[in-house]
This record gives structure tokens, C-alpha cells and sequence, in this order.
């Protein structure tokens, strides 16, 4: 299978070059193009206001000046001569649940890939701390010979969390829903050697809510956690309540 891995970690991030090799040892024929730098929470940003750059590593493996994003465009329109089979982003550093997946870098990618045409996943590993990235590297490699990208369908991603455990404590694999988080004093404020305030976003661990078919409560329970993801930002579900409310008001 011809694979294209990026990420928002970096492209000297362990997550995708232990990825890379597990993929390579299984038979896969993989491309990396990722960010010469990290560009963790970039969301979908996109470079328009500077040129950007693209750093030849090897045959098979780019680095460019832009974002997750932008590494995927840059991949599709002017490295890769030939289509892939799937897209993967990650393996990220950290989690990608709930709300998250709409800051993530990691999944933007994914998203990117989705809107020109293929089929892709991301990936994260659930911890920040004494990474075990062989154990999603081990599991993603064993999906994709069961060939996940045959069930992903058109419009939509798979966003997949795997804990951060032994091979052997993984129970198994849970498709789920996205969860809610909270993030509690996650600004901090500072003084700068002039004496002016500064603020940092981030602050404590978020509160997950752990509903049962949540990713939240997979992970926690050491189950794969794999989401469906349709960016679909329509809620039709408001159109009928809007178009009375519209005949109401009359002309304006």
C-alpha cells in the first residue's frame, strides 16, 4: 500500500518515524512529508501571507517550512507524483478527543486529505509522558493490513486514540463518539523582565467527560478508541424552527 505520513510534531518527532518504520517493516511503501518544526494546535490554518519551502531528506521523506495543512496540499499538488492509498497523520504526542480535534494540527491533516480526495486517518497517543509509541505503532500497522481504509467513507475521517499501555493491556478496539472537555485555569499570567503581563494557554489536565461510548471512556478502560469524523458544521436539524421564524418577521 503507498502511504503518505504527516503530522504536527515535526518531522524529527518520534511518533511518525517509529510509525514509518513499522509501516516499512509490514511491506508499505511510505512517504513522509511533515512540518520541519512543531505545529502542534495549528488547526486547519493554511500559509498565504509567505512563501514556504520544502526540504528534500531523502527520496521518500520532506520536510517543509508550513503547517500540517499545508504539508498534505504540498504532498498531493508538487511531491508526490503518484496517488496514495491512505493518509496518516500522527502518531501525535498527546490525545486527540472531544473539542481537541478541532485545534489539533494532527487532525487537520487528516481533514485536508479527506477534502482532496483520500482516504485518511488520525492518530494520537494518550499521554504526554513516557510515550509508548511502539504500541500504537504495532496496532495502526495491523490495521492497515486489515485494510481500514476500505471501510472509511467519503466525507469522513477516522480519528483514532490508542492509550498509552503495553501491546498486551490493549483490550481490544471501541468505536466511538467524541467526548466533552474542560480545561480548568488554563491561563496563566506572568510578569516579563519589564514588568508588562504575559499570558501562557494552558494550565491543568482537562476534565473529560467518560459517558459510556465516548473516546474518553475507551481509553481510560485501554480499549482503541476510533471515531467517525464528517466535518459537517450545517445543523439542519434548525433549518425548519429558522424558516418559520424567517416567515415570521416578514419582510425586513
Amino acid at each position: 500500500m503507498n502511504i503518505l505520513l504527516t503530522n504536527d510534531d515535526g518531522i524529527d518527532a518520534p511518533g511518525i518515524n517509529i510509525l514509518k518504520n513499522y509501516l516499512e517493516k509490514a511491506g508499505h511503501n511510505v512517504y513522509v512529508v511533515a512540518p520541519h518544526k512543531e505545529q502542534s494546535a495549528t488547526s486547519h490554518s493554511i500559509t498565504l501571507h509567505q512563501p514556504m519551502r520544502i526540504f528534500k531528506r531523502d527520496e521518500k521523506t520532506f520536510a517543509t517550512s508550513g503547517t500540517p495543512t499545508d504539508c498534505v496540499i504540498l504532498a498531493s499538488q508538487v511531491i508526490l507524483q503518484d496517488g496514495v492509498d491512505l493518509i496518516i497523520s500522527g502518531i501525535n504526542n498527546g490525545q486527540n478527543m472531544g473539542e481537541d480535534v478541532l485545534y489539533s494540527g494532527t487532525v487537520a491533516a487528516a481533514i485536508e486529505g479527506m477534502f482532496l480526495g483520500y482516504k485518511a486517518i488520525a492518530v494520537s497517543l494518550t499521554s504526554f509522558t513516557d510515550q509508548k509509541y511502539e504500541t500504537a505503532a504495532h496496532y495502526i500497522t495491523k490495521l492497515v493490513e486489515k485494510r481500514i481504509d476500505k471501510i472509511i467513507s467519503k466525507n469522513e475521517i477516522l480519528n483514532i486514540n490508542i492509550p498509552n499501555a503495553k501491546i498486551d493491556e490493549i483490550k481490544g478496539i471501541k468505536i466511538t463518539y467524541l467526548t466533552h472537555r474542560r480545561y480548568m485555569d488554563f491561563v496563566a499570567e506572568q510578569t516579563d523582565p519589564r514588568g508588562g503581563k504575559i499570558y501562557w494557554i494552558g494550565g491543568n489536565k482537562p476534565l473529560w467527560e467518560t459517558n459510556v461510548g465516548s473516546d474518553a471512556n475507551a481509553v481510560f478502560d485501554n480499549y482503541i478508541s476510533i471515531t467517525p469524523v464528517k466535518p459537517q458544521f450545517t445543523n439542519n436539524d434548525s433549518a425548519e424552527k429558522m424558516n418559520k421564524w424567517i416567515e415570521e418577521i416578514g419582510k425586513l
